[in-house]
């Protein structure tokens, strides 16, 4: 597992940025085999979505042969509430970039049958031929997605009950009122997530800094859900200096010096980009 230590927000968000648009590039997506994204709402990945829509108005990327699917969404909102996942991703990413609308995927919190919509949902995973990178943010008791403490780390896409935190945090987006935060959401699952060839998370702010501490310095634990990326093949963190205060000190300067050539941000150029080796999370052919 990776750890990138950036100084702040705005260095992380810059920096997961051009590491996705390097990994899609790095794949030289066809319209027969395109690169697929997993996908979060949130105030966490915001702006690493700024960082990605900068890149393509300066024509660095394009997402005209990208595939997305969105990580989790509430029950029973409607789908252009702004609060909804959907809203959020739309207006954030997907309609300020070149991705074909029929190429993202979004779970139906409205569905008239959630279990399958559910079941759906993981189907159409597979037929998109799995995901190649699954971007990912955290609450401050570790939950990802609405895989709160407790959920099965092998768990799939599913109806999960919030819990009252997750919704006390949630009540920010909704007026500070935590009733009119909905007490059930639709999420794709932890197993979901480790299917993907690479998962990347950002975490910012020290609020997140006890949760950074459990996935880094102890062991796999349901109860902070986030910490099964310690056995994935290709998983990385991306945090800021603020994240780190609960870390032990020899800790954040290991991480720091072993990653010290990659803090930098990813270059773009065609000449690097041939220079490196296949990216984990290509399809093979």
């Amino acid at each position: 597992m990776r750890i990138i230590i950036q100084d702040n927000y705005e260095a992380l968000s810059k920096w997961t940025a051009y590491y996705i648009a390097r990994r899609i590039l790095r794949a030289a997506p066809t319209e027969n085999r395109p690169f697929v994204l997993g996908l979060p709402a949130g105030s966490s990945p915001i702006g690493t979505y700024q960082q990605l829509v900068s890149l393509h108005q300066a024509g660095s990327i394009s997402f005209r042969h990208v595939v997305a699917f969105n990580m989790n969404e509430y029950v029973g909102i409607p789908k252009d509430a702004p609060q909804s996942h959907y809203s959020v991703l739309w207006n954030e990413f997907f309609s300020r970039v070149d991705i074909p609308p029929e190429n993202v995927h979004m779970l139906d919190g409205n569905a008239a049958d959630l279990s399958s919509e559910c079941a759906r949902y993981e189907e159409r995973i597979q037929q998109a031929g799995g995901i190649d990178l699954f971007l990912g943010s955290i609450g401050p008791d570790g939950h990802i997605g609405f895989n709160e403490p407790g959920s099965s780390l092998s768990s799939r896409t599913r109806i999960k009950t919030l819990t009252p935190e997750a919704r006390k945090a949630e009540a920010r987006f909704f007026s500070g009122d935590i009733n009119k935060v909905p007490r059930t959401g639709l999420t794709v699952g932890i197993g979901t997530m480790m299917d993907a060839r690479e998962v990347v998370i950002v975490i910012s702010g020290f609020q997140k800094a006890r949760a950074l501490q459990r996935v880094v310095e102890e062991g796999v634990n349901h109860m902070w859900t986030v910490s099964m990326l310690q056995l994935h093949r290709h998983g990385m963190i991306v945090c800021d200096d603020e994240t780190t205060m609960e870390l032990k000190v020899g800790t954040v300067s290991y991480f720091k010096d072993i990653e010290r050539d990659h803090l930098g941000l990813p270059e773009l150029s065609e000449e690097s980009l041939a220079a490196l080796p296949k990216s984990p999370s290509s399809k093979s052919t």
